[in-house]
């Protein structure tokens, strides 16, 4: 400190006329003194975002564990209610959102049309129907050696953050996989792969990698899906009387999107208004006109006019299909997307399509046993208590009425301990930054 304190006195020796300013010294101060006290701002952002998973998942806990009922009494007789600690998780992502905002938004990559033409042709030769969300263009790309798969990828924070599993042929993984965290590395940043399939996870082992489960992927067999029998009598008395209302569903091939593309986005506008958000990215599609036309795009009409759409993602082997934007005039009819999803449905199956992907339930399937890692204890607390904050339990339950089955999906990052920082920058990713996720 006396060596801090020689550095700040000298210059003021050195003022002849003695005259240094208040502000300028406070200027002086703050570039001098708190630059060498206050820790580097990444440090300061993981304990903040520590300090907030460690009260969050210590209020879930106590408010629905019975073994912890003697300690929560205590707490409530010397006047101190559980709720003190939700309102210091509260607090604390507070001020890591505000330490959050000083630092850069996620870089947005743009890879060239040259490396996206190269991607879009491998997308022709492989399975996942997901894997077209590479047309966002919102991605870094890198390519195998071979050049017959790649990894598609975004930098946030420290984190690079590739999604799904590498796209394209299955020899060029472990390769490919090794020469991403190798590259990552170099840019001083963690390697982390988001929302990869149980298929990956022996890569991840001999990569080094440690899986957290993220959820569940709801994929619908539509070589087994009818409406017929008793257990689906809920969904067709629904979309029956939808139809009856007026409402009526088209698919659209790609060729014919265009047309109706100011239609689509008066609906996504009116969707985003009231929803009070604003497009996402990364894992989510965006209300891009070139990317919504690149495909078939589902409709629903009230009296000639759209009030429903979703875009879709398919294979050229006609095997996969995924379900991507949706977005609907709010209030419209109760049955409306249960009609939307089952047309869909018969639609891809008669086109000879055998699966259809509905995308993720979050948080959904984490088992708790007694050798459960914490991440799950705390994951699946919040699956049953987080309702305020995203609506966990009624997107399972909505794509639980088709019958799907249920595939895990992982997080995989290196080092110990739970990857909360890692999954932060993700989220930061998808939701365009700190002011994206705490938007609502």
């Amino acid at each position: 400190m006396a060596d801090v304190a020689n550095e700040i006195a000298e210059p003021l020796h050195q003022d002849a006329a003695g005259q240094l300013k208040a502000a300028s010294f406070g200027a002086f101060l703050q570039d001098n003194l708190l630059r060498r006290l206050v820790p580097d701002r990444s440090i300061v952002l993981f304990l903040g975002l520590l300090a907030f998973t460690v009260c969050l998942s210590l209020y879930v806990f106590l408010e629905d564990n019975l073994v912890a009922v003697s300690w929560r009494m205590v707490m409530v007789d010397k006047g101190v209610h559980v709720s003190v600690m939700l309102a210091a998780a509260v607090l604390a992502g507070c001020l890591v959102a505000a330490r959050a905002l000083r630092v850069n938004r996620p870089k947005r990559a743009r890879p060239s049309s040259q490396d996206l033409a190269r991607a879009v042709d491998i997308l022709a030769a492989q399975p996942s129907a997901s894997a077209g969300l590479v047309r966002l263009g919102d991605k870094n790309l890198l390519f195998s050696e071979c050049g017959k798969a790649f990894i598609m990828y975004a930098r946030s924070g420290k984190t690079w953050a590739a999604l799904f599993d590498p796209v394209g042929c299955r020899k060029a993984w472990p390769g490919l996989i090794m020469r991403f965290m190798d590259e990552a590395r170099k840019d001083g940043c963690r390697p982390v792969f988001y929302q990869v399939s149980a298929d990956f996870l022996p890569c991840a082992v001999e990569a080094g990698l440690k899986p957290y489960k993220l959820g569940e992927q709801a994929v619908v067999d539509l070589t087994k899906f009818d409406l017929k029998g008793g257990a689906w009598l809920k969904l067709r008395r629904s979309i029956n009387r939808a139809e009856r209302d007026g409402l009526q569903f088209s698919m659209l091939p790609a060729a014919e999107v265009p047309a109706v593309l100011d239609e689509l986005l008066e609906v996504s506008r009116v969707w985003l208004a009231a929803h009070n958000a604003a497009e996402k990215g990364f894992s989510l599609g965006t209300f891009q006109p070139a990317y919504v036309a690149a495909g078939p795009v589902a409709i629903i009409r009230l009296e000639g006019r759209i009030v429903a759409f979703a875009n879709l993602h398919t294979t050229n082997s006609g095997g996969d299909a995924f379900i991507d934007l949706m977005r609907h005039i709010p209030d419209t009819h109760r049955g409306m997307m249960d009609l939307l999803f089952v047309r869909i449905m018969d639609h891809m199956k008669a086109e000879g399509f055998r699966t259809l992907n509905l995308g993720m339930a979050p948080l959904a399937g984490l088992s708790t046993h007694r050798r459960a890692p914490l991440w799950n204890h705390v994951g699946e607390r919040i699956f049953r208590k987080g309702e305020r904050f995203y609506n966990f339990q009624g997107v399972l339950a909505f794509k639980s009425k088709f019958d799907p089955e249920w595939q895990p999906r992982y997080l995989a990052v290196s080092g110990r301990g739970m990857p909360v920082v890692a999954l932060f920058d993700v989220t930061k990713l998808i939701a365009g930054g700190v002011k994206g996720i705490l938007r609502r």
